[in-house]
């Protein structure tokens, strides 16, 4: 019965709230139809990302994992016309869905979207010397949650947001002892935070059509 009233409350915001958007529909399609695992951010979640990058008035975001581009297309939506948005995706499958997905919605201009490991991508953006990010996206393998959030940091200007998806693992984070290594990731990223003076941060568990989970809001204060 949880799941189903989790389900049915999601819809009932939804279909108030997110209206109709063939673009999204179109790139959730293209992700089902090429076989890409269904773990994109739910439509509320998107819409949350968006309105974040609003209030931070970014112009400049960070993605560390594109999948099929949904989430990319939210953000890069809220960009000003010279806004960019970087976008990182290890698998060459992901990149060519994603890839369409952005040019339909017609934000190619504003997404730099580059295949290879995110570890291998990260110090080629810190040599390239670009301007530092204003907020960051950060929801891809879990193992390497930490390493993601100290590049965010080095690559990040001071106020910058930074948004972590998937750290609840269905409560199993409180699991000391879990045998997971994206649980012990998750973990090890939380006590990072926990340690690092120049974070202010805090985790939300939510509940959906896609289960129990949560994120992790943070300000990097520089």
């Amino acid at each position: 019965m949880p799941e189903e009233l989790w389900a049915e409350v999601e819809s009932y915001i939804d279909n108030l709230l997110i209206p109709s958007d063939p673009v999204l529909e179109a790139a959730v399609a293209a992700s089902e139809a090429a076989g890409l695992p269904q773990i994109a951010v739910t439509p509320s979640q998107g819409k949350l990302l968006y309105l974040l990058a609003r209030m931070q008035k970014a112009r400049r975001i960070l993605e560390i994992g594109t999948l099929a581009g949904y989430s990319t297309i939210w953000m890069a939506r809220a960009l000003p016309d010279n806004g960019s948005l970087v976008t990182l995706e290890v698998d060459r499958n992901h990149c060519e869905v994603a890839r369409a997905n952005i040019a339909r919605a017609d934000l190619s201009s504003l997404v730099d979207l580059r295949e290879g490991p995110a570890l291998d991508s990260l110090p080629e953006l810190a040599a390239e010397g670009l301007d530092p990010f204003d907020m960051a996206f950060i929801d891809a393998d879990k193992e390497n949650s930490e390493a993601y959030f100290r590049w965010a940091m080095r690559l990040s200007r001071p106020g910058a947001l930074f948004v972590i998806d998937n750290v609840i693992r269905e409560g199993e984070v409180a699991d000391a002892a879990s045998a997971d290594p994206r649980v012990q990731g998750i973990r090890k990223l939380n006590e990072a935070m926990a340690a690092e003076p120049r974070i202010t941060a805090t985790t939300m568990q939510t509940v959906g059509s896609k289960g129990y989970d949560g994120f992790t809001l943070a300000i990097f204060e520089g």
